[in-house]
């Protein structure tokens, strides 16, 4: 009895059930992007004495944000207001606030995707050791816009604010900046 090699298509289909039997990095999860976001904002605001670090750096704004985003950050940046050694928004654009604590109950989630955006969530308390008042006890929420470019899940937009409120979006901001 012979063995029957497999033709190239079959072969083709082996190879491609093998390779994804792990999980490939283009199949990342929309969450990806928004957990390393909060887990910088979550230490930046850690009172274990560590040190303070940007979120919009070089390395992360190609890696982790879309190509659109990064161009209107970029625009800001070189804008003429900009002092080169300050934060370009002069407060936590995650927490949304000049002040704060230690984030408790950090949840963050997936909420719904359409047209091509996912809506992922960050929720937090960022004001619990102001006190115990109700006020300083109330659920933050940060909205995120995941896209995927190039394969990869990618932040677009980043939205603060309430639903009885409205949401601000930080590529607006973005673009005021700029057009200072």
């Amino acid at each position: 009895m012979t063995r029957h090699q497999p033709g190239p298509i079959r072969f083709a289909l082996l190879l491609a059930a093998a390779a994804m039997t792990g999980v490939p990095s283009a199949l990342a999860d929309p969450v990806d992007p928004v957990a390393e976001v909060m887990k910088v904002t979550e230490d930046n605001w850690a009172d274990d004495g560590t040190p303070y670090e940007e979120i919009f750096t070089d390395e992360r704004l190609p890696r982790l944000f879309s190509a659109d985003f990064v161009t209107r950050y970029r625009a800001a940046a070189a804008s003429p207001g900009d002092d080169e050694n300050a934060s370009l928004f002069g407060y936590d654009v995650i927490v949304n606030a000049q002040d704060g604590c230690p984030l408790q109950g950090l949840a963050i989630k997936p909420e719904r995707t359409a047209a091509g955006r996912t809506l992922v969530t960050a929720r937090f308390v960022s004001t619990a050791c102001f006190g115990d008042a109700p006020e300083f006890r109330q659920v933050s929420e940060v909205r995120f816009e995941v896209v995927t470019e190039n394969g990869r899940d990618v932040i677009d937009d980043i939205l603060t604010g309430s639903d009885a409120d409205g949401y601000a979006s930080l590529k607006a901001e973005l673009d005021t900046i700029a057009a200072q």
